[in-house]
């Protein structure tokens, strides 16, 4: 399934839970399903929302790797960023458990950023957080690590697993400063659409709420109903294309 540069745009152009509201719309998963927990964070919420396509690895630090430098498996993890239609955002498990060492660091972050890749998720850790912020690349991680001990990256492309979420390459991933979800493929344009009618469908009821002066409970649950008229009335125009 394609996604066209307009839409990754457009998807871009909202924050993550706004993109989570639009997908309960089409009621095409379970709403407790198909974002990442808490246990992943995003390391700098100053930067806008980061979408692009997953490529997955796993890793270790805990030994040595069998055979090999830490770094070979980067260089079939980013010939894979062509194999996408859109640029890559590197998701990485952590296989120790709890997490021994950084996942990732200055140099891997700039390798990444080098062959067009938008962003990092990771449920490890990351370092050098100082020099990645500057180069302006977005990591979500679950802790930080001053060291990389034995760090090596293992099953470049296949699933992984990272804050609760099973991740495969190729899928759509969309993370701001709330967390980091996925977006199916083949309702990725819609949802593009879709964000922007439930921003407007809140406008009322949040202009009522920040304007100055004395508030009415009953006026608040009005809006707060025709809210909810809306979406139920996106969702069936959904439902009726």
């Amino acid at each position: 399934m394609n996604v066209s540069q307009e839409t990754m745009d457009r998807l871009a152009k909202f924050d993550t839970p706004t993109i989570c509201n639009a997908i309960e719309l089409f009621d095409v998963r379970p709403r407790n399903t198909g974002y990442m927990d808490g246990s992943v964070q995003c390391n700098f919420p100053e930067f806008p929302p980061v979408v692009g396509f997953a490529v997955t690895a796993s890793f270790r630090s805990s030994a040595p790797p069998a055979s090999g430098d830490a770094y070979d498996a980067m260089d079939e993890q980013v010939k894979l960023f062509e194999a996408q239609p859109g640029p890559a955002v590197v998701v990485i498990q952590d296989l120790d458990e709890p997490p021994v060492a950084a996942v990732f660091g200055e140099i891997m972050c700039t390798t990444y950023k080098a062959f067009g890749a938008a962003g990092l998720v990771t449920n490890g850790a990351g370092r050098d957080l100082d020099q990645v912020r500057d180069i302006g690349f977005p990591v979500f991680t679950g802790s930080t690590i001053c060291s990389h001990a034995y760090c090596h990256l293992l099953d470049v492309g296949k699933p992984v697993h990272v804050g609760g979420l099973d991740v495969m390459t190729g899928e759509l991933m969309h993370g701001d400063i709330n967390g980091v979800t996925s977006i199916p493929l083949d309702i990725a344009t819609e949802v593009a659409e879709v964000a922007r009618q439930v921003v407007d469908a809140e406008k009322n009821l949040l202009d009522y709420l920040s304007t100055p002066g004395e508030k009415s409970p009953d006026k608040v649950a009005t809006l707060r109903n025709e809210l909810k008229d809306a979406l139920t009335q996106i969702s069936q125009d959904i439902g009726g294309k």
